[in-house]
């Protein structure tokens, strides 16, 4: 072969230090990575070690999150007594053992709410006692309320595993569930500040360290606060999938329709209770600019029908309230450490509010031509509420994040106009027909809201679509073709 003047970089140094290091097997790398993974995730370089020592890094956690598997009444116990069952009769047992495997569960979540998350906040001053007060509220209570329902239901319970009589317990222990109460009412005010102290690196860096840890099995502290309220509305599903598989001619039949009756009435008191502390809570919370944007209507007020972030053509985050009998638009601030909402406008009696639902690429941005010219998601969703009143008069176009989230704003303004026309005067509208925006925007009943949906992602999102900022240019237009009337009503506060 010909000679080649091209470079050749030696290898033999290389290959002499590559045969000396021994092969390694693929599966202890791949624990090691993830060990390795997890020592990452639980402390950084970026932030200082504000808890140690750890209680739960003197041993290494596994590398599975812990699982609750669901267990079933037929695996549970002797899978002889099948043979003697109808399949009508098997299902009814499954059904009461899953009432039971569910209140164990409950309580032992329960504890672990108050074991791992309230006692070390307390112990390491991450929370004073008053605020951690305020977040657990009464869930101490809960805990042997439930312990007694589970001793009750193990108490009857036959060698065999099969249970014959259910109803009289549950008819005499439901009304204990009135107690509930105080700590769903307490849920708004208790969210509010979870939310609000974890914006303290301390709060954020534990709440983080537990979501990591497998105890949690990857939910968050909201997740377990929001487990009784969840095993509340749940109740009546349990009781009918029992009542479904009892016969006709069985005692539990009475029992088990009567608990139901119980029940039922049991939820939608504490429904109402709890809307109207939510009312209460967020008219607290209301900052007036001048004694003249106070309204009777807002005062008298029970129940927010919805609420929820939207945005003006300005692009100016606004936090809008439908009461029963007006539309309050506020801007959120933080007050005394608290976040508050102050009154953007004058309020909007919902009788004389007049609302049109805008096609897209209808609105002005910025009040001028420019939206022609804009971004077809900036100018999308968006609808109009107007009111006029001798010389009172706004207007506002409001946009939502996405199409879903506009219409349930429209169908909730126009269900309060109906309840006011229908009405003929100031009234109390019923709680079955209020709804709430939740923050992915999505609208359940208020009924089912306050307690079956509570805003139950930890982390509060965004509700409405962002947009970019106006643009220098386009200001001038805004200023040159912007009508008299548009400069006037969309002037900032």
């Amino acid at each position: 072969q010909e000679p080649s003047n091209k470079r050749v970089k030696p290898l033999s140094r290389v290959t002499s230090l590559a045969s000396l290091i021994p092969p390694v097997r693929a599966t202890p790398l791949k624990r090691f990575s993830q060990t390795l993974q997890r020592s990452i995730s639980f402390r950084s370089d970026s932030r200082p070690d504000l808890f140690s020592p750890r209680p739960w890094s003197r041993s290494m956690p596994p590398a599975n999150t812990k699982r609750r598997g669901s267990k079933l009444w037929s695996e549970t116990f002797d899978v002889c007594v099948n043979h003697m069952l109808t399949s009508k009769e098997i299902k009814r047992q499954e059904a009461i053992f899953e009432l039971s495997q569910g209140e164990e569960d409950l309580i032992e979540d329960l504890k672990l709410a108050k074991k791992a998350y309230h006692d070390p906040m307390l112990k390491l001053s991450i929370m004073t006692e008053q605020e951690l007060n305020q977040i657990f509220g009464t869930l101490d209570s809960l805990i042997p309320l439930h312990e007694d329902l589970l001793r009750r239901l193990q108490e009857v319970r036959k060698p065999d595993g099969s249970t014959e009589h259910v109803g009289h317990i549950l008819v005499g222990w439901l009304p204990c569930l009135n107690s509930y109460d105080s700590y769903c009412s307490n849920q708004v005010a208790a969210k509010a500040l979870l939310d609000h102290k974890k914006q303290d690196h301390r709060v954020q860096d534990f709440l983080q360290r537990c979501l990591e840890s497998p105890f949690s099995r990857k939910l968050d502290l909201w997740n377990f606060l929001d487990i009784p309220r969840s095993r509340l509305v749940k109740y009546p599903l349990l009781l009918r999938e029992i009542l479904r598989h009892t016969p006709n001619d069985h005692p539990d039949q009475q029992h088990l329709e009567e608990a139901i009756s119980i029940i039922q009435g049991i939820v939608a008191e504490i429904n109402i209770k709890t809307g109207e502390s939510e009312c209460q809570y967020y008219k607290e919370r209301l900052i007036y600019l001048e004694e003249g944007q106070r309204d009777s209507l807002i005062d008298n007020s029970r129940v927010v029908c919805c609420h929820g972030e939207l945005k003006n053509n300005r692009g100016v985050k606004l936090h809008v309230f439908l009461f029963e009998e007006v539309l309050v638009i506020t801007r959120a601030i933080t007050h005394n450490e608290q976040l508050c909402y102050q009154l953007y406008r004058q309020p909007i009696p919902v009788r004389e509010l007049v609302l049109e639902d805008l096609q897209d690429g209808e609105v002005r941005l910025g009040g001028s031509i420019r939206g022609a010219f804009s971004n077809n998601e900036r100018i999308k969703n968006f609808f109009r509420v107007s009111f006029k009143n001798g010389s009172q008069s706004q207007t506002h176009s409001l946009q939502a994040n996405d199409s879903f989230n506009k219409q349930q704003w429209l169908n909730c303004i126009r269900q309060a106009k109906e309840k006011v026309t229908c009405a003929g005067k100031a009234g109390v509208l019923s709680s079955e027909t209020h709804f709430l925006l939740s923050p992915n925007g999505s609208r359940v009943p208020q009924g089912e809201t306050t307690l079956e949906q509570m805003d139950h992602s930890d982390c509060e999102s965004d509700c409405s679509m962002d947009t970019s900022e106006i643009s220098t240019d386009c200001e001038r237009m805004e200023q040159t073709n912007s009508c008299e009337n548009e400069k006037q009503i969309e002037t900032n506060v």
